[in-house]
């Protein structure tokens, strides 16, 4: 299309607008995070933003765009004099999730470094988006090692790329922009703290509004160049006032009161660290500029913490972030009072766009039946006796709390997404051993090239010191590192597991797993069985919270149909296999290793767990069993699969039999690996 859509004809997010126009007139702030679900115009947004930023003087021919008032002393396609630039618009550059490290930082050319001493430098993303707009789109997908760059870039302003000792380093300041959708899973802390507002969106309820939104955008699609024609005047004053704003700022007085109420505020939600303050303080700045103000008030400070904080108030991984309003309010009170205004969720609402945005839609709450009466269990081991959640089902329990678990990998050596669980071939990693490169060179194996390029010296007229290098001669380096791999939980939700305190701890064990899944950047899905079915109570996601919230809310009760469990969730991984065959899957069974629902429920269990160990499937089965008399079902169980068994107390990872292991059975062992 040849127009972007108009930032001023976003209908509604009045949050979303406003914290990118804030980071517009003071590119300071830090950046915004944009959370919601798909459809919801965030991406929309972030592109419109581009067109509203003043325009950069740029070095004539500079890759880099250094300004020519200041250039970069150390810039690759320097030095410059300074002097007069000329100007062009500023960029919006994109990172798409699947981009390559040298897609981002640049490539430098091996080859010519070695042979000739020649610093042949491409430039990457990051070197675009210097002065401009990094846009990243699905950023909770990125990849670990992409993330480490951008952290690196943030937090020093300039991107170094290093090849066998050949340096490259150029600036590269920017506005760091992301997108995300929750439910494939949440950023790692590092990466959400580097943004400096968090903005959460949904679509509005009101039909109206819904309305105005289709209208505008089958208009747009019918004819770009016409609709943004019809905004022009609207974009061109919103333009004028970021301008006027940026002047305005440098004179905006940050008063002792106000800072007061910043630090109060970050104190009494417990942020980490210093960056939430100083992020508070230059929101407030910048909204005091936007207002056409140069004192900070209260109002300011209020709409600072409900953009700065809730981001950094996630204390664990299924932690919801926000803020508690009515908190804030008695706080800023306390320590000086607020602005008869502050109330006001936009501190400008006349401001471009209109249409009021919609809060971010509150889920609806876990069940609680942590004060109902505990459900007995039959004393042969039986479906319990239902009390009052219906025959064969009872009410939801809570999890009890998580605790650390022991590492459990899968064998062998994989060729998965970069991860933290189970050995793997990857691009990071430590060295194991050298290739020739398949396709373009990346990492260097400098022992084997010099050893490869070694007797060829004579021939190549080489005779005293130094090394004549040719590309047949170059080795890439093989590495070993860690992958994310599939975790799918299957679990017993029938009625011998159903006895209150027992349900707890198994609940409690599995969101500890879920935890560590978070922690290693897996894939997870959960399976569940009880009565006479099995149901995938979770296709696999990157999201562990949705994992967490469905396990919550998990009601027991009825009979235990293992094997439609096991066979449920073979078919889940035969599906996910099409999708993504290079991640390995690692099966976790929560059970207590009974089998009574369906004819010959015990023999159709064991087929179904042979049927696992034939497809040399790694897995781990969680023995749930308790009293004074066990029988060993759960054990039995985990010999049919191939795999291992551990019980509640052993998956603890401080506990003696907690040591790592990894998840391999006396069965199939060697036939995995192979």
């Amino acid at each position: 299309m040849s127009m972007p859509f108009p930032f001023t004809a976003v209908v509604g997010q009045d949050d979303l607008r406003l914290a990118l126009l804030l980071n517009a007139v003071s590119p300071a702030v830090g950046g915004v995070l944009v959370r919601g679900e798909k459809g919801t115009a965030k991406s929309t947004a972030v592109r419109a933003l581009s067109a509203l930023l003043p325009e950069v003087d740029v070095v004539p021919g500079c890759r880099f765009s250094c300004d020519p008032a200041a250039p970069d002393p150390q810039c690759p396609d320097g030095p410059h004099e300074p002097g007069e630039g000329t100007s062009r618009p500023s960029r919006m550059v994109e990172l798409p999730v699947g981009a390559s490290e040298d897609r981002l930082v640049g490539a430098l050319d091996i080859e010519r470094a070695l042979s000739e001493g020649v610093k042949a430098f491409e430039p990457g993303l990051l070197a675009d988006a210097h002065r401009g707009i990094l846009y990243v789109d699905e950023v909770n997908l990125l990849h670990d090692h992409l993330v480490d760059l951008l952290l690196d870039a943030a937090a020093m302003g300039a991107s170094y790329v290093e090849r066998e000792g050949v340096s490259v380093r150029h600036a590269a300041r920017f506005l760091l922009v992301g997108t995300m959708n929750p439910e494939e899973g949440e950023l790692r802390p590092q990466l959400l703290d580097r943004f400096g507002l968090t903005v959460e969106v949904a679509a509005s309820r009101e039909p109206d509004q819904r309305v105005e939104v289709v209208r505008r955008r089958l208009a747009y699609d019918d004819d770009p160049d016409g609709f943004a024609a019809r905004w022009a005047d609207e974009e061109v004053a919103v333009r004028a006032r970021v301008v006027a704003a940026r002047k305005l700022l440098p004179s905006v007085r940050l008063g002792d009161g106000a800072l007061r109420q910043i630090a109060a505020t970050c104190a009494a939600f417990e942020v980490d660290g210093m960056r939430a303050d100083i992020v508070m303080a230059r929101t407030a700045t910048a909204l005091a500029a936007w207002a056409g103000r140069t004192d900070v008030l209260a109002e300011d400070v209020r709409q600072a913490a409900l953009l700065a904080l809730p981001h950094r108030r996630r204390r664990a991984p299924f932690d919801a972030p926000g803020l508690d309003e009515d908190k804030l309010d008695e706080t800023l009170e306390q320590f000086g009072g607020r602005d008869e205004n502050a109330g006001d969720d936009d501190p400008d609402p006349d401001g471009p766009g209109g249409g009021g945005g919609q809060p971010p839609q509150d889920g609806p709450d876990s069940p609680d039946a942590g004060d109902a009466p505990a459900q007995p269990e039959a004393a042969d081991g039986g479906e319990p006796r239902p009390s009052g959640a219906g025959a064969g089902e009872q009410s939801a329990v809570r999890a009890a709390e998580p605790f650390p678990t022991k590492v459990l990998s899968v064998p062998g050596i994989g060729e998965g997404t970069a991860g933290r669980r189970s050995r793997a071939r990857t691009e990071h990693g430590r060295t194991t051993g050298s290739r020739r490169p398949q396709g373009a060179l990346t990492k260097l194996h400098l022992a084997a090239t010099v050893q490869a390029a070694a007797p060829h010296q004579r021939a190549r007229g080489r005779s005293g010191p130094g090394l004549v290098v040719r590309r047949d001669d170059l080795r890439q380096a093989t590495r070993e590192g860690r992958e994310g791999n599939l975790v799918l939980f299957v679990v017993d939700a029938s009625g011998s597991m159903a006895a209150r305190q027992r349900m707890s701890a198994v609940k409690g064990a599995v969101l500890s797993l879920l935890l560590d899944a978070y922690q290693r950047r897996d894939k997870v899905g959960l399976v569940t069985f009880r009565g006479s079915a099995a149901d995938v109570a979770l296709p696999p996601t990157s999201s562990v919270d949705a994992a967490a919230a469905r396990l919550e809310s998990l009601p027991t009760g009825g009979r235990t149909p293992l094997a439609a469990g096991l066979l449920k969730a073979r078919d889940v991984l035969r599906v996910e296999r099409l999708r993504d065959a290079a991640r390995r899957p690692l099966v976790v069974v929560v059970t207590d290793g009974r089998a009574t629902g369906g004819p010959e429920p015990v023999a159709l269990a064991g087929r179904a767990a042979r049927l696992f160990a034939a497809d040399g499937v790694a897995s781990v089965v969680v023995d749930c069993e308790a009293g004074p008399v066990r029988l060993g079902l759960a054990g039995q169980l985990a010999g049919e699969l191939g795999g291992t068994a551990v019980t509640l107390d052993e998956l603890r990872a401080d506990s003696i039999a907690g040591l790592v292991r990894d998840v391999q059975g006396s069965q199939g062992s060697n036939r995995r690996a192979a």
